[in-house]
Order: structure tokens, then sequence, then C-alpha cells
């Protein structure tokens, strides 16, 4: 591999089966200066497997201030990698401050993308992941985690949580005080042998709990599905149908159709066939 650029490269590493890394990050990993991780200890394995030798500075929420100034004598000569204790750094990891002060710098930085527990468990949950948002790791306080709910039954986006499955139990019983119609998907120990994926209703996953049939042990990616979409209606009164006559004056059919979608929540094929007719009166 070419000589690379001084700066900052923040590689993705397994979440779980180590032949899930890139040969892109090995080759970074072996040919970077020195590597920043999480835990030295944990990192080791990694890097033993691929017989990769490199200092190693750890990085931590309370240690990230101390560690940019400890770096600042290196920061312009030297290649760094960063990388977590499992999947893409920064993702519910330190390392944000970090970044920041290298782009403030205006220092090369770069991501080797890779696993990510978010994303496979989003793929393997069975539900629409179109839209989707990252709500990071359940706060200890209920009643910020019972707010987060709160939130996200609001939406109409799928939504991913991380929790500890000792908190688990707690945390669907929370969401099933907001609704029944929760769909969930339940996954854990992603890529190794004992790969767990459950889905179901809440109230039938907490039934698994309480009959000691999930082992909780661990942390959880959960991905969850509001199922709060409106119905639609089916008819259009008189005082729609003169919109939509007032709104072909100034639109195209297909922008008259999304606007009165958009307000009235009426399936666009309802509202183009009666636009059409109103079209070609």
């Amino acid at each position: 591999m070419s000589s690379l650029n001084n700066g900052l490269y923040i590689v993705s590493t397994p979440i779980g089966n180590l032949e899930d890394i890139s040969l892109r990050a090995i080759n970074i990993l072996k040919n970077v200066d020195f590597i920043i991780c999480e835990n030295p200890k944990h990192s080791i394995k990694l890097l033993n497997k691929f017989g990769i030798k490199k200092k190693l500075f750890s990085l931590h929420d309370h240690n990230e201030e101390f560690l940019i100034k400890k770096l600042e004598k290196h920061k312009d000569d030297n290649s760094i990698a960063l990388i977590s204790d499992a999947g893409s750094p920064l993702i519910s990891d330190p390392g944000y401050k970090l970044v920041r002060y290298f782009i403030k710098n205006n220092i090369f930085v770069t991501a080797i993308p890779g696993p990510s527990s978010v994303i496979t468990s989003l793929q393997l949950s069975g539900l629409s992941i179109n839209n989707f948002i990252f709500f990071g790791f359940v706060s200890k306080n209920n009643a910020h985690s019972v707010s987060v709910i709160k939130r996200f039954i609001g939406l109409n986006e799928t939504g991913v949580f991380l929790v500890s499955g000792k908190r688990l139990k707690k945390f669907l019983e929370n969401m099933l005080m907001f609704s029944n119609e929760i769909k969930i998907a339940l996954c854990k120990e992603l890529t190794k042998i004992n790969e767990t994926v459950i889905r179901g209703d809440i109230d039938k996953l907490i039934n698994k709990i309480i009959k000691n049939e999930l082992n909780l042990k661990g942390e959880f990616c959960i991905v969850a599905s509001p199922n709060n979409k409106k119905k639609q209606s089916k008819t259009i009164d008189e005082v729609i149908k003169k919109q939509i006559y007032k709104l072909l004056t100034k639109y195209t059919l297909t922008e008259t159709v999304q606007i009165v979608h958009k307000l009235t929540n009426i399936s666009k094929k309802i509202i183009y066939e009666e636009a059409l007719r109103i079209k070609n009166v």
C-alpha cells in the first residue's frame, strides 16, 4: 500500500465476526503511525488476529479533551487511526471532539466504512427502513427514557434504540404504555454464532422475558415501528372538489394530487381520478 496521508482515519471494525473486516481497513491499520481505540485490551485481540503491532492510545468519554492536547505534537506529521471496540466509530461512541479538532485545524480526515450494528439490525428487522431515526443508548433515567419513547411515538419513522438487557423489560413496558401497535425486532450477538433476532408485538416479547425465554445478558439493538400511519379517507366531498378545481388552474395535475394528498391524506389514486375528471370537464 502506498504511504498514507498524514491525518485521521476513522476505521470501522467488526461487530462480532472478525472476518467482516475489510481489506482496506486492515491495510490502513497496518500502515498508520498509531491507533486510538476505546479499550486497548479489547482492540489488541483484533490487531493480533491480523498481525498488526501499533502503539495504542485509549479514548473514552472522560479523557477526550486530554487526548486531544496529547496529540497536539502529532497531528500534523502522523497518520492516525480511530477505532471503537466494535463497529463504526462515533456511533454512540467517543471521538466526536477528536474529529472536530482535526477538521477545525484543516487536517486530512477520512472514513473507512464497514460493519454497524445499527444498519445490520435494520436489515434483519423485517420492518420498513426507508426512513429511520437512531436514538442511541436508552438513558438509565426512566423519565428521560419515557420522553424519548414519547418523541418516537409521535413520528412515522422506524426507531433504533440501544438497550442493556437489564433495562430491556422496563423499556418495552414503557413503550407498551403508549401503544400496543408497535412492531419490534430485538437484535443481539449480531454476526456471531449465537446471533439472535426476535420479532413480534411488544406484549409477546415482554412475556418471553417474564418466562425467562430470552437471555438478557449483554446489549440489544431494538428496531421499532410505531405503526401509527393515519387511515386514509376514501371520499372527496364538495369542498375538496372545489379546492382541486382551483389548484388545477395554478398547478399541474401531478402537483395538485400531491398537494391535496398532503392536506387531506386521501389516497393519491382517488385524488388523481377526481382531478382528471375535473380537468376534462
